[in-house]
């Protein structure tokens, strides 16, 4: 049987390798990692989690919550190991980083038949009749990068950025209490209350902080729903306490009353030792960072274990380089998943690799390939991401449904629409038995 070549042990990588596994088809696995990491990788472990520890929401009123439940019928490794090392996070499913990453590195180094091999790949020969994946990810860089450039005829970006990580020794619980909005929930979140004075004065020293210069960049190309915190703020005095900061569902228990504005801390880990502040991506210099952090009520003290950083995320021009089952158009022994492709989320990533996974496991077998269903939510991204006319980074959402309903709640639609995915995932699967 002809072995498949997977390069990049990230998220969707790891779930290539998987699929693959169950078929006991031979797999190569090109990790760079510890020889080389990008900028904003560290771990030397696979599916290392780069901005947050949260996979977002559990229930099937969000479309994250829908990819779950899809991704589970599909026996997501991903998924497997978020379970075995989840921490508190209300109704998200969040995990602890290092244990996370882990759990696939061990999974995936168990199986028989991977091999892994950690160089870094700087071209492909596809002139063989071996299979490819490129799982490279956002941060695909170096002669790897100039030589895919040349095969899908350049790249399209996007600007990202990381929220800063503290330690949870250093918050201030006589000021910053637990609680989840309207008080739902275990109460797995800290919340940093702020008055208007506090709010103000933390607004204007965020909009003249200064930041880090970043080449070639461009406010246009910054991804919508991971913006710096200061470009945010920079839209208007009130951006913030009516976005990342809005207050409403919250009690200030000192004062009974609800605050001008409130900044939330996510755990990062079980004890509570490491936490991620929400919303709080950004590019400011790390001085910076510390004094504006500092001037959040409970936060004066605060310790820094991550700074916050900005970098370049590019994908290809899926549409137009790739067929439906995000293979080469020219190149046929060549396939793609993960954020490459345009997908936009740890989850959406993954469930590019299921797919493809699964599709080559077919080729090698001589079945036919197959395309999840439109009425799935794994499926309408995958058929969005290869023939949008112009193609944005695109998270799971209930608008890539296409499904007619005359219920006007919105929650009891999205409840609608959410079970007629799952159902249609299940009828698929139970298909192809």
């Amino acid at each position: 049987m002809k072995r498949v070549n997977v390069i990049g042990a990230g998220l969707a990588g790891v779930e290539v390798v998987w699929k693959l596994s169950q078929t006991g088809i031979p797999v190569r696995l090109f990790e760079q990692k510890p020889k080389k990491f990008s900028p904003v990788h560290k771990s030397k472990n696979f599916a290392e989690l780069v901005c947050s520890n949260s996979l977002k929401s559990e229930s099937i009123e969000n479309a994250e919550g829908v990819l779950k439940k899809e991704m589970k019928l599909l026996n997501s490794l991903i998924l497997d190991c978020a379970e075995k090392t989840r921490v508190p996070a209300g109704k998200a499913l969040a995990v602890e980083r290092e244990k996370f990453s882990e759990c696939v590195t061990e999974k995936i180094k168990s199986l028989s038949n991977v091999e892994i091999v950690n160089e870094e790949v700087k071209s492909i020969n596809l002139n063989n009749d071996e299979i490819w994946v490129v799982a490279t990810g956002p941060t695909t860089d170096g002669e790897f990068a100039n030589w895919l450039s040349e095969i899908t005829d350049g790249f399209l970006s996007f600007f990202d950025a990381v929220a800063p990580i503290i330690s949870g020794e250093s918050i201030n619980f006589d000021i910053c209490f637990p609680g989840d909005r309207y008080g739902k929930g275990e109460g797995d979140y800290i919340n940093c209350p702020m008055t208007k004075e506090e709010y103000e004065r933390f607004y204007n020293e965020l909009i003249n902080a200064e930041k880090i210069e970043m080449k070639d960049f461009d406010k246009k190309l910054l991804f919508e729903r991971c913006q710096p915190i200061e470009e945010i703020a920079r839209s208007g005095e009130k951006a913030l306490s009516f976005g990342p900061l809005r207050p409403v569902g919250f009690v200030d228990p000192r004062t009974g009353k609800m605050p001008y504005a409130i900044v939330q801390l996510r755990k990062e880990d079980k004890e509570g030792s490491m936490y991620n502040l929400v919303g709080f991506q950004t590019r400011l210099k790390w001085k910076e960072q510390e004094r504006i952090i500092r001037l959040i009520p409970g936060l004066e003290n605060a310790e820094i274990l991550r700074y916050g950083v900005m970098h370049r995320n590019t994908f290809i021009n899926s549409p137009k380089i790739l067929d439906e089952y995000l293979r080469h158009k020219r190149y046929r022994n060549l396939f793609f998943a993960g954020q490459i492709v345009g997908v936009e989320g740890y989850l959406e990533s993954a469930a590019s690799g299921i797919y493809v996974g699964m599709n080559i496991a077919r080729l090698l077998m001589g079945k036919e390939l197959i395309n999840f269903p439109e009425k799935t939510m794994i499926g309408a991204l995958i058929k969005y991401v290869t023939t949008a006319e112009e193609l944005k980074p695109m998270y799971a959402n209930f608008g890539l449904i296409k499904v007619e309903s005359k219920i006007k709640n919105k929650r009891e639609r999205r409840r609608y629409i959410a079970n007629i995915c799952i159902e249609e995932m299940q009828k698929f699967i139970d298909m192809l038995k």
